[in-house]
């Protein structure tokens, strides 16, 4: 039998602070994908389900490589490189990012759920490359789940690195959770938001929101 694949928490905090820090070790990669594997086929051996079935057979490898493909976040070195430049312009008006897709997994059952962020900060002395911003919210997403702590996780990043006069997000997701068990309601849309610094002022809040009202026409 496989040894277990042992994940210690690092000596140091990670480059970004978040509140599910483990690290998948780099190398340990293929080890941890057949003991997946190992426990993906278990479980399909206790729904007594036949696994000579050729739709059955590489399911327990393909659900393992899925995992370490969705739960990318967790892995030694997934942080995204981020490099802010002086704000030499002075620019001191919004900066906004909206419908940007995501894909997260839901902490509570392991099941995806996903929508699209908005998110905006207006600069002080840093301003950051507009690609960037999705690569935070895909770096949070990459990991089980909620998306409360995934709205927070992304102000935090942006509050933190940027040092901005504020930030706002907002996520806007479907949970399969939701749709397909449960109450099971299809088409249900959760929102959440984290507001930081000048985004308390309701005028600033409201030029958050008005600019999320337009329509994507140009």
């Amino acid at each position: 039998m496989s040894s277990p694949v042992i994940i210690n928490p690092p000596d140091e905090p990670a480059t970004i602070a978040d509140r599910d820090s483990n690290l998948i070790p780099n190398g340990s990669e293929g080890e941890a994908v057949l003991r997946i594997a190992d426990h993906v086929g278990a479980i399909l051996d206790l729904l007594r389900l036949d696994r000579n079935d050729p739709n059955l057979a590489d399911t327990p490898s393909r659900v393992a490589k899925m995992y370490m493909e969705m739960f990318h976040g967790l892995k030694e070195g997934a942080e995204p490189e981020i490099t802010t430049f002086p704000n030499e312009e002075n620019y001191s008006a919004m900066v906004m990012e909206r419908d940007i897709p995501f894909y997260s997994m839901c902490a509570h059952h392991l099941v995806p759920f996903y929508g699209h962020a908005h998110i905006a900060y207006i600069p002080l002395k840093h301003i950051v490359g507009l690609s960037k911003i999705p690569r935070v919210l895909e770096f949070y997403a990459k990991r089980p789940q909620i998306q409360e702590r995934l709205t927070e996780q992304v102000a935090d990043y942006l509050w933190g690195t940027l040092e901005p006069l504020g930030a706002m997000v907002v996520i806007e997701a479907r949970h399969l959770c939701v749709e397909m068990r449960g109450v099971k309601k299809p088409g249900a849309l959760t929102i959440t938001s984290a507001i930081r610094g000048c985004f308390e002022d309701r005028k600033v809040r409201g030029e958050f929101l008005g600019f999320l009202g337009r329509t994507k026409e140009w």
